[in-house]
């Protein structure tokens, strides 16, 4: 084998290729911060929301949130794009399922079709049941919607992976 350099092969043979790295959606960026502050104040110490947020920008190479902010998709996060499983509480039931749809509406809300592995009855009385299968729902930055039972909590809440 010989030291030489092979005439055929050139350095600017090679296409340059720029590499984007994978970016979460910006409520997984959210859900991130989030779960920093948490952390952090499990720990005993503090961070404010603004903190938390800058602190994720820079894990993923950004000088600041608003720099981010502009690099990151507006989409659904990735866990909730069709065919992809999804994990949540409907009508305050614990679920699994499936995504079969989902639209944009207005900023970080979505629309949300999900097949459920198992039906979940959605009557609380004894005398009748009302099982479904198939749930929809517009679900915002946080994966909940504002739709609320009577006892405040959210009809549909997705899990953020």
């Amino acid at each position: 084998m010989s030291d030489t350099p092979d005439k055929n092969l050139r350095d600017d043979s090679f296409d340059a290729v720029t590499v984007k790295p994978s970016l979460p959606s910006i409520i997984e960026a959210k859900s991130q911060a989030k779960a920093l502050r948490n952390r952090i104040t499990a720990e005993g110490g503090a961070i404010s929301h603004a903190e938390a947020l800058e602190r994720i920008a820079n894990t993923h190479g950004y000088k600041d949130w608003n720099s981010f902010l502009a690099a990151m998709d507006d989409g659904p996060p990735r866990s909730w794009t069709p065919g992809s499983r999804v994990t949540g509480r409907y009508l305050s039931h614990p679920f699994t399922g499936v995504v079969t749809a989902i639209n944009g509406m207005d900023q970080n809300w979505f629309r949300i079709a999900i097949t459920l592995d198992d039906a979940i009855d959605v009557v609380t009385s004894d005398g009748f049941s009302n099982f479904r299968k198939h749930i929809r729902g517009a679900v915002g930055p946080v994966g909940e919607t504002r739709e609320k039972t009577g006892d405040g909590v959210p009809h549909l809440i997705l899990d953020i992976a």
